[in-house]
C-alpha cells in the first residue's frame, strides 16, 4: 500500500508543531480495517466527530487497524480521545477498556475507563525504527469501549484541545480541510435524512422529473425501520382521500412485521435497490449534514462530512427537505421550532399538561437474547444501576417499551440517553445470569442483539404555516389542503409508574396512552417552514404540537408525508414556487397528484398492522 492511498484511506495528518517536535493525528473512524468495531456519529455534532465503538455485548469485538506512516522515526508520546461512558452513574473504572498497539508494540495503559467526560488520554510512548507502521485498537471487555482519535508527537506533555470548537480548529488543521467544500452537483431537491419519509420523498420527486440528492448519515437506509434500530412500520397505507398515497411503500416495505426481530426482518437490501433503481436519484450515503449556508431567508447550501473519511460536500438546489427526524437542516437554518410539551391551555388540548414543559417521548435502545444451544457465561456489570430480585425485568427480549430519556434533552442529552439504555440492558442481563437465583431459564441464553443505534420518537418540530393539535384530530375539522391520512392513534408515552417506583428518576420502562382518531388528512402547511422559504419537512420533525404528534410520528404515516412533499417540490420546479406558493396557487394541482399517485399499481398491501387502536367513528358535524 502507498504512502498517498495511505493518506487518503487513513485520513492521518502530519505537520511540524515546532522545530523540535513531529507529530502525527489520526482519526479511529478512517481505519482501513474496522475487525468488529463499528462506525457511531450519532452524536458527532456534539462531541466534534464520529468515533469507533467495541460493541461486543460483553464479548470482545475483533482488532481494528490501520497502517500509517509517521513524520520520522522515534520516540512518540501517544495520546488517545475517548470516554468513560458509564461515568455519569458510576463513579469508579468504566467497562470499556480497551488497548493500543503500535507496530506490534502494546502501549501500557488500558484506555476508556478513566474519566468523566471525553478526554485526551495518555496511552503512553513507543520508540519506532520504522515509520511506516501499523496500529491497531485491541478491545478488552465488548462493553462499548470508545476511541474518537489518536495523536502522537515526540513532544512530552504536550497539551490538546478539549472543547469541541477548539478541537474543530484542530482537526481542521491537521486534515487541511479546504475552506470551501466540494460541490456534490446540481439538483433540483437535496433531501437530508434516508428513513421512510425521506426514501418516500426522493423517488416521488424523482418520478415526477426532479434531480435529488438523498443524503444520509448511515450506510443503511430506512431510519428506524432498518436493521440497526429494527421497529416496524406502523400506521395504515390506503386510508382516507388519497388513496394511492403509500403505494410507493409496497414496493419496498418489509413484508414482516414486528419490533426488536433478526436483520432480515427489515430488508435492507430491498430499500437499496429501490433507491439505486430511480435515475433521477444520487444517494449520499455515510455523510451526516452539520451546517447549512443562507441567504436571507433562503436555505443556498448544505454542507455534510463523510463519517469515515471526514470529506466535506456542498449541497446546492432551490429546494431542501429536512426528513432527519431531529429537524436538524431547519434548526441550523433558523427555522422556528418547538421540543417537549405544550400547555393545556395554548391550543385547547385536554390531553396536555396544565404546565408547559420539556418532556419528549423517549428513545428505545432494544434487543433481543438468543439460545445458545449449551450453558452461556456473561460478565458480571454493575456500573451504577443495582438490580435484585424485586426489580429486575425477567424477560428475553426488550422492545419499545424499553425507552429511556424522557427528562433530558433528546438533542444536548443523547449520547447520555443511548448509553443508559446500553447500561440497563447490560445490568439487568448481567443479574439474570449472575445474580437471580432461579435462573434456569436464562443459562442457556446469550444476549444476541443489543442496538447501539437508538430509536427516537421525538425531538424538535419545526414550525410550518399550520399547526396541527388535537382538536383537529378528535373533532376531524376540516381542511381544505388535508394530504396523507394519519390513522394511528393518539399514542403518547409516559415513564412507566412500576419501573419509577423501582428506579425514581432514572426509569427505562415506558407505558403507551392510546386515544382513538377517525383517519385525519394532515394539513400541506404542516410540511414546510413557515420562516425559511425554501424548506420542506417530513417525519416526526412536521409543525404539530406534542400530543399531536403522537399520531403522525408511526412510519407508514410519515412515508405518506414524503410522497406529498416530493410532489409539492416537484410542482415547485415547474411553477418557479416555493413550498408556500403550492398553497396558495397550485394545490388543486397537488391534489391531483395525490390522487393519481407514484407508486406502482395492483402491488399487494401486506402491510395492514396498525397496533394503535381501532379507529373510531368521525364525530357528527353539528
Amino acid at each position: 500500500m502507498n504512502t498517498r492511498f495511505i493518506g487518503l484511506i487513513c485520513f492521518a495528518w502530519l505537520w511540524t508543531a515546532n522545530a523540535h517536535a513531529a507529530d502525527y493525528f489520526l482519526e479511529a473512524e478512517s481505519f482501513a480495517h474496522k475487525g468488529g468495531w463499528v462506525v457511531d456519529q450519532q452524536f458527532m455534532d456534539l462531541m466534534g466527530s464520529p468515533y469507533l465503538m467495541a460493541h461486543g455485548m460483553g464479548t470482545p469485538v475483533g482488532d481494528a487497524s490501520t497502517q500509517i506512516t509517521l513524520p520520522e522515526a522515534g520516540t512518540y508520546y501517544v495520546y488517545v480521545r475517548t470516554f468513560n461512558w458509564t461515568s455519569p452513574w458510576h463513579n469508579g473504572e468504566g467497562p470499556g477498556k480497551f488497548r493500543l498497539v503500535v507496530g506490534g508494540k502494546r502501549l501500557a495503559s488500558p484506555l476508556g475507563a478513566e474519566g468523566t467526560e471525553w478526554m485526551w488520554q495518555a496511552a503512553g510512548k513507543v520508540t519506532v525504527r520504522n515509520p511506516q507502521t501499523v496500529v491497531t485498537l485491541q478491545d478488552l471487555t465488548g462493553f462499548n469501549g470508545r476511541c474518537d482519535a489518536i495523536y502522537f508527537t515526540t513532544e512530552e506533555n504536550r497539551s490538546l484541545p478539549s472543547d469541541v470548537a477548539a478541537l474543530d480548529r484542530f482537526r481542521r488543521k491537521a486534515q487541511h480541510r479546504p475552506d470551501v467544500p466540494e460541490k456534490a452537483g446540481t439538483y433540483d431537491l437535496v433531501i437530508v435524512g434516508g428513513g421512510i419519509a425521506g426514501m418516500s420523498a426522493a423517488i416521488a420527486a424523482a418520478r415526477l422529473g426532479c434531480r435529488v440528492a438523498l443524503i444520509n448519515d448511515r450506510p443503511v437506509l430506512g431510519g428506524n425501520n432498518s436493521s440497526e434500530i429494527r421497529v416496524h412500520l406502523g400506521g395504515r397505507i390506503e386510508a382516507g382521500a388519497y388513496q394511492e398515497l403509500g403505494n410507493l411503500q409496497k414496493e419496498w416495505g418489509p413484508s414482516r412485521g414486528g419490533n426488536a426481530q433478526p436483520a432480515d426482518f427489515y430488508e435492507d437490501e430491498k430499500k437499496a435497490e429501490a433507491i439505486a433503481r430511480e435515475q433521477n436519484i444520487t444517494l449520499f450515503a455515510n455523510r451526516r449534514a452539520l451546517g447549512v449556508q443562507m441567504d436571507g431567508q433562503k436555505i443556498v447550501a448544505v454542507v455534510a462530512r463523510h463519517i469515515e473519511t471526514g470529506e466535506d460536500m456542498r449541497f446546492e438546489a432551490p429546494l431542501f427537505a429536512d426528513c432527519t427526524g431531529d429537524g436538524t437542516i431547519g434548526y441550523l437554518a433558523g427555522a422556528d421550532y418547538r421540543m417537549g410539551r405544550e400547555s393545556r391551555d395554548e391550543f385547547g388540548e385536554t390531553t396536555a399538561p396544565a404546565n408547559a414543559d420539556k418532556m419528549t417521548m423517549g428513545a428505545s435502545v432494544q434487543w433481543y437474547a438468543e439460545d445458545a444451544g449449551k450453558p452461556a457465561a456473561f460478565p458480571p456489570f454493575n456500573y451504577g444501576v443495582a438490580f435484585n430480585d424485586q426489580n429486575c425485568e425477567k424477560v428475553m427480549m426488550g422492545e419499545w417499551t424499553w425507552e429511556t430519556g424522557m427528562n433530558y434533552d433528546q438533542i444536548r442529552d443523547f449520547e447520555r440517553i443511548r448509553d443508559y439504555g446500553l447500561m440497563v440492558v447490560y445490568s439487568n442481563w448481567s443479574f439474570l445470569k449472575n445474580g437471580l437465583k432461579e435462573n434456569d431459564p436464562y443459562k442457556n441464553r446469550k444476549l444476541g442483539w443489543v442496538a447501539y443505534v437508538a430509536g427516537k420518537r421525538e425531538s424538535r418540530r419545526l414550525m410550518g404555516d399550520y399547526i396541527l393539535k388535537e382538536d383537529d384530530l378528535q373533532k376531524n375539522v376540516a381542511h381544505e389542503d388535508g394530504t396523507a391520512a394519519t390513522t394511528w392513534s393518539i399514542d403518547l408515552h409516559y415513564p412507566d409508574p412500576k419501573n419509577t417506583a423501582n428506579f425514581p428518576g432514572a426509569e427505562f420502562k415506558s407505558i403507551a396512552v392510546h386515544k382513538t382518531i377517525y383517519p385525519y388528512p394532515i394539513p400541506y402547511r404542516c410540511l414546510y417552514s413557515r420562516n425559511v422559504d425554501n424548506l420542506f419537512m417530513a417525519g416526526r420533525n412536521i409543525s404539530v404540537t406534542h400530543v399531536a404528534l403522537g399520531t403522525v410520528r408511526v412510519m407508514r404515516t410519515t412515508g405518506m408525508m414524503g410522497e406529498v412533499v416530493g410532489m409539492a417540490a416537484s410542482l415547485c420546479k415547474r411553477f418557479g414556487e416555493a413550498p408556500r406558493g403550492i398553497y396558495r396557487r397550485h394545490l388543486e394541482e397537488l391534489k391531483a397528484l395525490m390522487k393519481e399517485g407514484v407508486g406502482g399499481k395492483g402491488l399487494p398491501n401486506n402491510q395492514k398492522y396498525n397496533e394503535g387502536g381501532t379507529l373510531s367513528k368521525p364525530p357528527e358535524v353539528k
